[in-house]
């Protein structure tokens, strides 16, 4: 499939972009199919052929998240934002409850699923050392 996405450019600490059709599985600053544009973040120009992009777009082409969101505040796309990225959410201390792996429950039911598999991971443990024990017992010394 084919992605509108940006290239990244220019040298350490003043990183410019290039909007490039490029195939979804190609290497991010590898091969590309054409160069529509390009994008300055440090003077938020963003300059593209319009004809172009929408020919790709009409193609079946489609934009990464950053270029969609790009497209829609200059214009040249009527739709709303798309999330490029979501924060980590930092968990309240007093009123969480965590699961065997550390995570967050959501839901009383969550809490509880949770809960069950650790009894039942830390029951398994406690049997697997008991057989070692009768194992490790059951053997004789060799010197007697």
């Amino acid at each position: 499939m084919l992605r509108l996405r940006l290239q990244r450019r220019g040298k350490r600490g003043f990183a410019t972009y290039r909007v490039v059709v490029a195939e979804q599985t190609a290497p991010v600053k590898g091969r590309f199919v054409a160069d529509v544009g390009w994008y300055n973040p440090h003077t938020d120009e963003f300059t593209v052929k319009a004809e172009e992009v929408m020919k790709w777009l009409s193609n079946g082409a489609q934009p990464s998240a950053t270029v969609h969101n790009l497209l829609v505040t200059h214009g040249i796309l009527k739709a709303d934002k798309v999330t490029s990225w979501r924060p980590k959410k930092k968990p309240a201390k007093d009123d969480e409850v965590t699961d065997a792996k550390g995570e967050v429950a959501t839901t009383d039911q969550e809490a509880e699923a949770s809960a069950k598999k650790k009894d039942k991971s830390s029951a398994e443990d406690t049997a697997v050392t008991d057989e070692t024990k009768d194992t490790e017992s059951s053997v004789a010394p060799e010197g007697t």
